[in-house]
């Protein structure tokens, strides 16, 4: 049984942002590197929308304050111009990726809850960003399915970053590699899902994270073995792999 110095200790070292999906064991070492490399660096914009996402009943959506620094920093290192964004919840990614991006950049950012975006979108016009966001309400495989059809838009993006509906990242996959630029990237998000990847069938899971457990699994079986792509699994947030297309 734990002393009470140790339950104080245990409650001090808990992560306190709501919502957070970080894999490290320790929430003290996350903590750290928020408040040491990420809290002081974050755009005000981005801190502000974090906040009032934070309060939203489905807060556990959003993406993590490390992992929208690292894609602000990835999409920078590329030189990202033309994106896509599938799942966009509060907008929280969309404007790491929008700051990130040049004045003429674009994103073509589709959810199927319109209602979500738009809690976030007065920060993000406050952020000067929004001309650069072409918004989609509605699922994203039809709209994948019309760019693919036209030839004229095969590798043309430099970044896509999928948070969406995991049973459709296959789906999704099939359609993104006609897409994506040969030397762009492709980014997956939840891909450890929870840690569950690695928990034993009788493991006690939620009912959401045994459902989409398998199609976790299955596109990190496809990822790493398809050709076209060279891949990197980041245990940022609930992990992200990372794809560049080779061919």
């Amino acid at each position: 049984m734990a002393t009470k110095g140790e339950e104080q200790q245990n409650q001090a070292g808990r992560h306190q942002e709501v919502g957070h999906k970080s894999l490290l064991q320790s929430d003290a070492l996350y903590q750290y590197i928020l408040e040491t490399s990420v809290y002081p660096r974050e755009p005000e914009a981005m801190k502000e929308l974090r906040e009032i996402t934070a309060k939203h009943p489905w807060n556990i959506m959003t993406t993590s304050a490390d992992e929208g620094q690292f894609l602000n920093m990835l999409l920078k290192l590329i030189n990202a111009k033309n994106t896509m964004e599938i799942g966009v919840y509060t907008g929280y990614s969309l404007l790491a990726t929008a700051l990130a991006l040049p004045e003429d950049g674009k994103i073509l950012a589709m959810d199927i809850n319109r209602e979500n975006y738009e809690l976030g979108l007065p920060i993000i016009e406050k952020a000067g960003v929004a001309h650069k966001i072409e918004f989609k309400e509605g699922p994203a495989l039809p709209v994948l399915d019309q760019l693919v059809e036209d030839e004229k838009n095969h590798g043309t993006y430099d970044f896509i970053f999928v948070d969406a509906d995991k049973d459709n990242y296959i789906n999704y996959h099939k359609r993104l590699i006609e897409l994506v630029k040969v030397g762009g990237v492709i980014g997956y998000d939840n891909t450890l899902w929870n840690g569950s990847v690695v928990a034993p069938p009788d493991a006690p899971l939620r009912k959401y994270v045994r459902y989409y457990r398998d199609f976790v699994l299955e596109l990190n079986k496809a990822l790493a073995v398809d050709p076209r792509i060279e891949i990197c699994m980041l245990p940022v947030g609930d992990g992200i792999t990372i794809c560049r297309r080779i061919k």
